[in-house]
């Protein structure tokens, strides 16, 4: 239901036996949800060098710990290992990290001359291991040794879009980027030792030069391995090469990304002939990597080509616009239910049936990725699955498809709900009826998928699912072995539908039941970033957000939970960051919202004596954020300390700023993020803020250039939309998105006229009126946009206009029952969330900022046409 660690879940997650084990004498030991650190209390490890990593499958990770335990203890080497199975499972399984998968053990050598000789020894000892290849790293031999140059102490620096990550010193002492990429790419400075040589010239032996193969492109990386576009250089045929990793990509048993290749190609054999089936064309290994080649289908994915046709999402909709692409959408959802039809003909069960995996060919729907396809007399579930198609544990063999399809029939009208179902199996009813409502669905059709997903009446009696299913999230068998009750969706106070203070009531009501304040690293569940240090407190994932949200709606204080809060941030955990959304400041200013005030600024000034002059210029985590805060306090209190901070930051901040071309055009990636909080906006509102409090013009002319590195990185879509470009897809969202800039936008044409700001703003405009988002969430979602209407970004629709109205209904999309009262899912909407940036808190501020009957408002964004300043209101004004 909640994100959540292992750490939480030990009993069921269990560490490997090893861990168990007594600390040696005059060792230091220390634990994370990850790793298990041990290391001599006297001896003292350099910052940075050539570390040890060790890989192992699962099957050999004991064997392998207990070798490695006794020869650094009997060595006195520092060292440190996976928790356990489940962790070393995630971390080899298909969609881990590429630059850090398949370490089980990491070593520390204190030079290179005990390098050369741990490798030696340890090569000997650990002769017969197996494991995944480590990609980031030089692989010693045959065996499962690899060595990095690296961090060994965790020091941080700013990269060259201006975010923290972690360092390395470089010859001249500047810290720098320690990169850590699926590829072995030693800092240029450092020398290889002479002993590895071999082990490089062994590596960069291994080619595809001479296969009759020619790689175009990339069209999709995983940790199993890559997939390729490529020319067979005999034939001149377009063809793709999928590739596959031994003992990396795990599934949920276990298997590896090379067990399913070698499966997938016999599935191919099978079904070789069918038209809706890519043509299998050849099977070859290059040193241990497999690889597939098979037909190149030159077509989008049905995902792709359903977001580009779908209406909802352009500016405006016209009951013609519905019916044709309702039409289209039919006639493709045919396609695709008779190419699994052909398949289990062929008695082979697709298993893994989503959008993503079918193609577009015209009208010709090619279904692709067959790793985890079955024989239909097997009767098992699905190994890998897409969490919005998902079936659960009780759907076997060909009604695992079926159910698959039935999810599809709802997903193509309505992007990504089906990743609900899981959560709460009833909500499928709901989701039927707005699909309804929107487009001219033949009834039938879509109560039949309603049927499918529900499942038939069932006893009270569990199923049993076969030995080797894996539970999907937020499911087990005894709760889909009864059909879902539907009466908790039902009885919701839904937007649109209920009164401002039914909603608010019912959200506390669910926000409250799932507080759990014995726990010391959170409050409140919401996003996973909450697991990282200080994520359980701040303003966007932690208590702070919550208690702020419901303190300005008028939701009430709680004394007991903001002395949780309290006592934690006066002793934050080590590497608490100190920025507004993800840190100190952002806790000080709810303190401050919330009454507490001594609080706030005793936070404050603990904030300043730290050294905040490495971190970015964001308003999430950075200068900008942490300069809005110091101006908001300086102002309300007049303290010169606050004050001098605050310009500080300011001339900073624009001594970094540069000039309008020091941007890219795409925002993201390995590129500079643009928006709001993660962006340029960020700064020009800090600079408007500065200049409201100084009157100093230069800072309009900062803001100005701020504004302009952001909207270098917008475009038109085809209606006129102006969307933040991320190479991948368009962003009209609050966080990173237009919205976000279009508010900055709206507070500088307050101060100074802009013919360019002015169109700009006018086209960013319409990103807020959308009939669908895939998310309901204030950061990436409709609340955003909700709240962006609250704060002016379209000069034509207020706060009680029928546009707002339209969106608070729409909220219902996706409405969800918790703890007898109402919540939202967070990102990517797999788990319920209650915090401000991804969940259920961002959802009532945003209602709030359009029903409340006082000001709601984000934090340094001001109504139209209020005077210039960042006060809020006092609590005692509120109720």
């Amino acid at each position: 239901m909640f994100y959540d660690t292992l750490d939480n879940q030990r009993a069921k997650y269990p560490d490997f036996p090893i861990a168990g084990r007594a600390v040696p004498s005059g060792w230091e030991h220390r634990a994370t949800d990850t790793w298990l650190h041990y290391g001599p209390a006297d001896r003292t490890l350099p910052s940075q060098g050539w570390k040890i990593h060790i890989s192992s499958c699962l099957a050999d990770a004991e064997k392998t710990l207990d070798i490695v335990w006794d020869y650094c203890v009997g060595r006195r080497i520092s060292f440190k290992f996976l928790r356990g199975p489940r962790v070393a499972m995630m971390q080899s399984s298909k969609y881990a990290d590429r630059g850090s998968s398949g370490k089980l053990v990491t070593i520390y050598p204190v030079d290179e001359a005990d390098l050369e000789l741990v490798i030696k020894e340890l090569d000997e000892l650990l002769r017969g291991v197996t494991g995944p290849y480590i990609l980031s790293d030089l692989r010693i031999g045959e065996g499962p040794l690899f060595v990095r140059y690296g961090g060994f102490a965790e020091r941080f620096c700013l990269n060259a879009n201006l975010d923290r990550v972690l360092a390395i010193e470089d010859p001249d002492g500047v810290l720098v980027p320690d990169r850590r990429g699926p590829s072995f790419s030693p800092p240029p400075w450092v020398t290889l030792p002479a002993f590895l040589e071999p082990h490089l010239a062994a590596r960069n032996a291994v080619t595809m030069a001479d296969l009759p193969y020619s790689i175009e492109s990339v069209l999709h990386f995983s940790n199993g391995g890559g997939v390729y576009k490529a020319t067979d250089t005999r034939t001149g045929e377009t063809v793709v090469l999928k590739e596959a990793r031994p003992h990396a990509g795990l599934d949920a048993v276990g298997r590896d990304a090379v067990a399913r290749l070698r499966h997938e190609a016999d599935m191919l054999r099978r079904l070789d002939g069918l038209d809706s089936v890519p043509a299998m064309r050849d099977y070859f290994t290059v040193g241990d990597h497999h690889f597939l080649v098979q037909e190149f289908v030159d077509g989008p994915t049905l995902s792709q080509e359903s977001v580009r046709r779908h209406p909802l999402i352009r500016a405006a909709m016209t009951p013609e616009d519905a019916a044709e692409f309702t039409e289209w959408a039919l006639r493709m959802l045919g396609q695709v239910e008779r190419a699994i039809a052909s398949l289990h003909e062929r008695g082979v069960v697709f298993g893994d049936l989503h959008p993503f995996n079918v193609l577009v060919d015209g009208d010709r729907a090619v279904l692709i990725d067959f790793e985890v396809a079955s024989l239909v007399e097997d009767n098992t579930r699905p190994t890998l699955a897409n969490p919005g198609f998902c079936p659960p544990p009780d759907r076997l063999g060909m009604e695992a498809d079926k159910y698959s399809l039935a999810c599809m029939r709802l997903s193509l009208f309505a992007t990504m709900s089906t990743v609900l179902i899981p959560l709460h199996r009833a909500k499928v009813v709901h989701l039927a009826e707005l699909v309804r409502e929107t487009f001219p669905v033949p009834r039938a059709f879509i109560d039949e998928a309603v049927e499918t997903i529900l499942g038939p009446e069932r006893s009270a009696e569990p199923a049993t699912p076969a030995a080797s299913a894996p539970e999907a999230p937020g499911t087990t068998a005894s709760t889909v072995a009864q059909r879902p009750d539907t009466r908790a969706m039902r009885e919701l106070p839904l937007p649109g539908r209920a009164s401002w203070t039914s909603l608010r009531d019912a959200a506390r009501r669910a926000i409250l039941a799932s507080a759990t304040p014995q726990r010391q690293d959170r409050l409140f569940p919401g996003d996973s970033t909450q697991f990282l240090p200080g994520g359980g407190l701040n303003l966007a994932s932690g208590a702070a957000g919550v208690l702020y949200a419901l303190a300005v709606t008028g939701a009430g204080r709680f004394p007991e939970y903001e002395g949780w809060l309290r006592e934690r941030a006066f002793a934050p955990e080590h590497g608490t960051g100190l920025g507004f959304w993800d840190g100190l400041h952002g806790v000080a200013y709810a303190f401050d919202a919330i009454g507490r005030r001594e609080d706030a600024l005793e936070l404050v000034s603990l904030c300043l004596r730290e050294k905040w002059d490495r971190l970015g210029q964001s308003l999430y985590s950075g200068l900008a954020g942490i300069g809005l805060n110091l101006l908001h306090f300086g102002s309300a209190t007049g303290d010169r300390e606050i004050l001098d901070g605050a310009g500080r930051i300011v001339d900073l901040v624009a001594d970094r700023l540069g000039t309008v071309e020091s941007v890219p055009e795409i925002s993201g990636g390995a590129h500079p993020h643009a928006g709001l909080m993660r962006g340029s906006a960020g700064p020009a509102l800090l600079f408007l803020r500065a200049y409201d409090a100084t009157g100093d013009t230069a800072l309009l002319d900062h803001a100005e250039v701020a504004l302009r590195q952001d909207l270098r990185r917008c475009v038109h879509r085809d209606d006129g939309q102006l969307q933040v470009q991320q190479g991948w897809r368009t962003n009209p969202y609050l966080d990173e998105g237009s919205a976000g800039i279009g508010l900055v936008l709206r507070h500088y044409l307050e101060r100074r006229e802009n013919a360019d700001f002015r169109q700009a703003l006018h086209d960013i405009g319409p990103v807020a009126t959308l009939r669908y988002y895939v998310q309901s969430n204030l950061f990436n979602g409709r609340a955003g946009m909700i709240t962006a209407l609250a704060m002016g970004l379209r000069p034509d629709v207020g706060r009680h206009s029928p546009e707002v109205a339209d969106q608070v209904t729409r909220l219902a999309w996706h409405a969800m029952p918790y703890g007898g009262g109402l919540a939202f899912p967070g990102n990517q909407l797999l788990r319920l969330s209650m915090d401000l940036g991804s969940g259920t808190a961002g959802v009532v501020l945003a209602l709030g900022a359009v029903l409340h009957d006082q000001p709601v408002t984000l934090p340094f964004i001001s109504p139209p046409g209020t005077p210039a300043g960042t006060a809020v209101p006092p609590e005692s004004e509120r109720r």
